[in-house]
């Protein structure tokens, strides 16, 4: 079986056996994949320690086997490929951190390499890190808006007085009001307009939004998702997310 070099971003990690993990990873070369890790839990001296490289959201480097026949991939090895500053240690950057690995585990669901949508996810990460202010509180707004295109359903930012109602249903901004309520009028569409034409995280600064503003619009991206993404549910991390944002 051929060795692979790849990244990897832990999304989840379930444990099996007396010391063995299944760990599910967004990788660069393959897209999802589950790997078994075996020995990481165990108190001896090989290995430990190494369970917590496989924390939801840590960024890995990895050398990988990997069988297209296989739905259980084994790791060769695999090290840190990026130490955080605080996403592990800091309550609301991990709350965030966690929302965008429950919303990755809701979107991808096929291994299929997508380099880009990596990228994308390895850079939000990394600048999460960083975030402070109206970035970090704004952060799972940009996130989640613009993960969307990375699967198809991403809304064009055709705000105007002519067009201010966002349909979540076609994912469009429209004209007049839709027969149904799945649907953001201003102000709150006029924000999500804002929050597309942000490119760089840094640019959230500039949106000062209110708690009850940011509610309300994640609220209405999770049931613009559950609209798009099949079997996509309730989301356990959104509680959480708002209660600490608070």
């Amino acid at each position: 079986m051929q060795l692979h070099k790849t990244k990897g971003i832990v999304l989840k990690g379930v444990k099996y056996g007396e010391t063995s993990l299944i760990v599910t990873l967004y990788t660069e070369l393959f897209g999802i994949q589950s790997y078994l890790v075996n020995g990481v839990r165990t108190s001896s001296r090989k290995g430990m320690g190494k369970a917590n490289l496989f924390q939801p959201a840590a960024i890995l480097d990895l050398v990988v086997y990997h069988n297209e026949l296989k739905n259980l991939q084994r790791l060769r090895e695999f090290k840190w490929g990026v130490l955080y500053q605080h996403i592990f240690f800091d309550v609301i950057k991990n709350a965030v951190a966690l929302f965008m690995v429950e919303l990755l585990q809701k979107c991808i669901k096929q291994p299929e390499p997508n380099p880009e949508l990596f990228y994308f996810i390895e850079d939000a990460f990394l600048h999460l890190d960083a975030a402070e202010g109206r970035v970090l509180a704004n952060f799972p707004l940009f996130f989640i808006l613009h993960l969307a295109g990375f699967f198809g359903f991403k809304i064009e930012d055709s705000y105007s007085e002519s067009t201010p109602y966002l349909d979540l249903k076609e994912g469009q901004f429209v004209a007049e009001h839709p027969e149904h309520h799945l649907l953001l009028e201003d102000p709150f569409s006029f924000i999500t307009a804002q929050l597309l034409r942000v490119q760089q995280p840094l640019e959230l600064q500039g949106l000062p939004l209110n708690q009850d503003t940011r509610r309300i619009l994640l609220q209405a991206y999770r049931t613009f998702y559950a609209l798009h993404v099949p079997d996509f549910g309730e989301m356990r991390t959104l509680n959480v997310l708002q209660t600490v944002l608070s």
